[in-house]
C-alpha cells in the first residue's frame, strides 16, 4: 500500500474515500483515530488516504480530476461565487 493523499480534514477524507471505493478502488484511511489528539500531536500529516500499489495511479488521476473540477455555470450559490459546493 502506498499514502497517495494527506487530505485537510476528517470530511474531505471521507467524502474521497468514498469516491475511491464507488470507483472500485479499495482505500484505508490511515490516522482517523488520531483527530481526537489534535492538540497532542501535530496538526498536519495526521491523515492520509492509502491504496494498494496497482491502484495508485488511477486514484491519483481521480482525486486530481476531483479537486480540478469547475462548477457548472449557474450552479455555484451567488453567495460562493466560482466555488463548486458539495
Amino acid at each position: 500500500m502506498q499514502r497517495i493523499y494527506e487530505p485537510r480534514d476528517l470530511l474531505e477524507a471521507e467524502m474521497l474515500r468514498g469516491m475511491l471505493v464507488a470507483e472500485g478502488i479499495e482505500v484505508y484511511l490511515n490516522g482517523r483515530h488520531l483527530i481526537g489528539a489534535v492538540g497532542e500531536l501535530p496538526v498536519a500529516g495526521l491523515l492520509g488516504l492509502m491504496v494498494a500499489d496497482d491502484e495508485v495511479e488511477r486514484a491519483r488521476q481521480l482525486i486530481a480530476e476531483y479537486n480540478g473540477a469547475e462548477p457548472l455555470p449557474g450552479d455555484e450559490p451567488e453567495s460562493y461565487p466560482g466555488e463548486l459546493i458539495c
